[in-house]
């Protein structure tokens, strides 16, 4: 099943209001499922700060960092996850990455993988533009509409 069928189903569910979808073409099976417990717990980790920063400054800083990071979200298009699964910035832990902050991209360009049930993603730029912050941690996970990438 390829990535556009993929992110139309996950549209649909997420439209619907059902809480899960489950798809059979062929060998391949696909389940979406869409717990609101889950999605309200991942709200408050789009824009985290990293941990040497939480250590070293006192809790309002950290809620000062936080509201600055949701900022360049409305300075640039926002690039967002179109699928659940492992965020990765490079093709091989000993490649280079797609992208850096700061380079110029254009729309199509490859910026990153997303790996989903053992399925290596990748993912194209939707905008062209200059890359105005990476809000994902290579190796992390993602979730379905998560913002990675500001796009300015």
């Amino acid at each position: 099943m390829d990535l556009r069928k993929l992110k139309k189903l996950i549209d649909l569910v997420e439209e619907s209001g059902i809480a899960e979808l489950e798809v059979t073409e062929g060998e391949e099976k696909v389940r979406i499922t869409r717990t609101v417990a889950n999605a309200q717990y991942m709200q408050p980790m789009q824009y985290h700060v990293p941990a040497q920063q939480q250590a070293a400054a006192p809790a309002p800083a950290v809620s000062v960092e936080t509201s600055e990071a949701a900022a360049p979200v409305v300075a640039g298009n926002t690039q967002k996850s179109p699928m659940v699964g492992s965020f990765y910035r490079s093709s091989s832990p000993d490649a280079k990455p797609f992208v850096e902050v700061g380079q110029s991209v254009t729309a199509g360009q490859t910026i990153c993988i997303i790996e989903a049930m053992k399925l290596l993603n990748e993912i194209e730029a939707e905008h062209s533009g200059v890359i105005k912050a990476i809000l994902v941690e290579n190796g992390q996970p993602v979730e379905y509409g998560e913002p990675m990438f500001i796009i300015g």
